[in-house]
């Protein structure tokens, strides 16, 4: 029998493994689609139990805004060109990792802010979708940072639960356990959080952030994981049309007795990237570790050497060197730890040790350490 479900969860059914008739399935989904509202994705457990169907609930959370209008200031000359978001990772764009992240935990609709060649994005997301969901980009001319961000998407996230997720970060670990803690202790926001060895901010009791940044006297002892979950009533938390973090507005909240909560994701790798050495580390840790996400599912990541690229069959391409698409390396050339972007063109008997190659770039002679 089905019961009712509150909204912000999915159903997931099975029946005595995959192999239920057809028509059952059918069944069941029609049933589903009538309670609260209408989840069109479902996660399919393979659970057994005496042949009887089980329903199993789980916290889901639809929607996402995704951060991408930052400045990637330490990542210069690169970003001058190309927004830290779109940097490729082996051929696959830095923010299409959070996004296909996204979509495995549930969200069906995205909201992404920009600020630098916001032309580029809308080039990428030219079909105002992303793997068939909704993606909606929203340029901010004056950065808002990340308090301001969040109230001028107001109007595009409604009165439902979101997740916000940096677009510079590149992480594999588990969101479910986030969304079920907001969930379960009733938060108005959750932070995901982590041991990063860059910062601890976060000063976490028992679940709950009981300071930020020192504002109480309570020191930190984790560091925010660039992910969380928020309730609406955020919206109303954040002056409109200012330039603001969401630090100051949280740290206010708790003060007032908000439900700040967070959880601890120590599981997975998480990069920051935001730095050229964090950039070339990314690629060194991907392949000597053969690392890829489970939510990535493109069969041919990572892709070290694009299909379209022409690479001399005397050239060495030695470490984590990675050749972009339309990219032309030259007769005797030998790349070391090397990353050409899009385009790029290595003229024969070119030496390059840890060199990062922007689109459109020719590059003849011996380069070390240095952004071309």
């Amino acid at each position: 029998m089905v019961g009712r479900i509150s909204a912000g969860r999915r159903v997931a059914w099975c029946r005595n493994a995959a192999t239920a008739p057809r028509h059952h399935r059918l069944r069941h989904a029609d049933a589903l689609s009538e309670i609260g509202n209408r989840t069109e994705h479902f996660a399919r457990y393979s659970e057994r139990s005496r042949g009887i169907s089980r329903f199993l609930l789980v916290n889901e959370i639809t929607q996402a805004f995704v951060l991408a209008a930052g400045l990637g200031t330490r990542l210069r000359p690169l970003t001058d060109e190309l927004p830290k978001p779109l940097i490729p990772i082996f051929q696959k764009p830095l923010v299409t990792f959070a996004l296909d992240h996204l979509i495995g935990v549930g969200v069906n609709r995205f909201v992404i802010n920009t600020h630098r060649h916001p032309e580029l994005f809308q080039s990428f997301f030219a079909a105002r979708e992303y793997a068939g969901f909704p993606t909606t980009l929203i340029h901010e001319p004056d950065l808002l940072e990340t308090g301001g961000g969040i109230k001028n998407v107001e109007s595009h996230l409604g009165s439902k639960p979101f997740l916000t997720y940096s677009g510079d970060i590149l992480t594999d670990v588990n969101l479910q356990p986030l969304i079920d803690e907001h969930y379960r202790r009733g938060n108005d926001v959750t932070l995901a959080l982590r041991h990063t060895g860059l910062a601890a901010a976060v000063a976490l009791r028992d679940q709950r952030v009981v300071d930020i940044s020192n504002r109480y006297g309570v020191a930190g002892n984790v560091d925010f994981a660039n992910i969380a979950v928020w309730n609406s009533p955020i919206f109303q938390r954040i002056p409109a049309r200012k330039k603001i973090s969401f630090i100051p507005i949280i740290g206010e909240w708790i003060g007032q007795g908000a439900r700040i909560g967070g959880v601890v994701m120590n599981d997975g790798k998480w990069f920051n990237i935001s730095s050229r050495a964090e950039y070339l580390e990314v690629h060194r840790t991907i392949l000597r570790e053969n690392w890829k996400p489970g939510f990535v599912k493109t069969r041919e990541w990572p892709e070290r050497i694009a299909n379209s690229a022409i690479v001399d069959a005397s050239a060495q391409l030695r470490g984590y060197t990675v050749v972009g698409r339309n990219c032309r390396v030259g007769a005797d050339a030998i790349l070391q730890d090397t990353i050409l972007w899009p385009d790029a063109e290595i003229a024969s008997q070119s030496r390059l040790k840890a060199c990062i190659v922007r689109s459109r770039k020719k590059v003849t002679g011996i380069h070390r350490d240095i952004n071309i």
